[in-house]
């Protein structure tokens, strides 16, 4: 069984060789600066756009941020990475001059960087590039269109709306004009006050004839009285004429009355009818106007909304034309090669001891085998 290395000869063996140490790091440091100044410089700009919430909402709930909601605004990070927009920047800024021929796949993967800063409602939009002035200039393109591209989202979403309710009002005016024309249609060819002036008219008529009919059996009765008194002959057949002219006239009266009572229950009937088709009209007329004035309600209140129901966009930070590169980090890539530059050195002869320790602990397990033998 190896026996584990002693920490004090360990930590010996490694200070005699810190001149080989040294020289290793040393030479890391010189070969990640040498690198480092030949990379080409990149500069990052960021522009940064606040997400507002909708107006009209409640603040206190605008206040509440959600992770349900904070995930939802991920949707504008799809916006800012788009590939059409890239595509239009490619053109606009000539970034295949600055980057070389390479899929805009690639391309948008090294250059654009965007997210949410965590637990706000701000979005970032990062732009390296080596021209700084361009970098600057490319992350306010991509904020500035994302944020026309949310306004223009948002109008259409709005024009859609407005075109579907000022359909339904167009539609509503159709039928309550089509409604007032058969009103007054209606009131044209079923007039009611002509037919209650006639039937009270028919109805004064028939108090009348009825005042005449009472008066001739009357007569009837005084001419029966007459004949039962039994006078001459003569005045008996005078007596029995007038009677017989008052029966007539009674026929007749009843004849009347009953032709009026025909005529005005027909009349009553006909005004029945018509009063059913003017309360059915009335009752279509406001309908259509309480579902008119609903619609026009609705599409001013659209219209005031238009615009500010989704979340707005506005930038609150354009960036500026970053001054320092953010890569190659000559610091960190320094302090990286030093780190390695230390550790590759330690761990070969952590393992060169070993080996030696090893290759020294052999002859002699050899030889005290050997001597346990012989005595033996």
């Amino acid at each position: 069984m190896p026996e584990p290395l002693d920490a004090y000869r360990y930590i010996s063996y490694l200070r005699s060789r810190w001149v080989w140490i040294l020289a290793s790091c040393a030479i890391a440091a010189t070969i990640a600066v040498a690198v480092t100044l030949l990379v080409p410089r990149e500069y990052t700009a960021t522009a940064r756009i606040v997400i507002e919430p909708p107006a009209g909402t409640d603040l206190r709930a605008a206040m509440t941020v959600s992770p349900i909601y904070l995930e939802s605004l991920k949707t504008y990070e799809q916006l800012a990475l788009s590939d059409s927009l890239f595509q239009k920047a490619i053109e606009r800024f000539g970034l295949r001059s600055l980057l070389g021929p390479r899929p805009i796949e690639s391309m948008k993967k090294r250059v654009l960087n965007v997210g949410l800063v965590r637990n706000t409602r701000i979005l970032e939009i990062a732009a390296s590039l080596p021209d700084a002035r361009k970098a600057q200039e490319l992350a306010l393109f991509l904020a500035e269109s994302t944020v026309e591209l949310n306004r223009s989202l948002g109008t259409e979403g709005d024009r859609d709306l407005l075109a579907g309710v000022e359909q339904q009002e167009r539609e509503l005016n159709n039928r309550m004009q089509q409604i007032d024309t058969a009103w007054a249609r209606l009131l044209a060819s079923e007039p009611v006050d002509d037919l209650q002036s006639a039937m009270d008219g028919a109805g004064e008529m028939r108090t009348s004839i009825q005042e005449q009919a009472q008066n001739v059996e009357l007569e009837i009765a005084d001419w029966a009285a007459r004949e039962k008194q039994g006078p001459p002959a003569a005045e008996l057949g005078e007596i029995r004429k007038e009677a017989a002219n008052a029966q007539a006239r009674l026929a007749e009266l009843r004849r009347q009355s009953q032709a009026l009572d025909r005529r005005f229950a027909e009349q009553e009937k006909l005004l029945a009818e018509r009063l059913a088709h003017r309360d059915k009209m009335e009752a279509e007329r406001k309908a259509a106007q309480t579902a008119l004035e609903a619609i026009e309600t609705r599409l001013r209140e659209a219209r005031g909304d238009a615009g500010y129901r989704g979340e707005r966009l506005r930038i609150i930070d354009p960036g500026i034309v970053p001054e320092r590169p953010s890569s190659p980090n000559l610091p960190l890539n320094v302090m990286a090669a030093l780190l390695l530059g230390l550790v590759l050195p330690v761990l070969y002869f952590t393992l060169e001891m070993s080996y030696r320790e090893q290759r020294y602990r052999e002859p002699r397990s050899v030889y005290h085998a050997v001597s346990k033998a012989r005595d033996e």
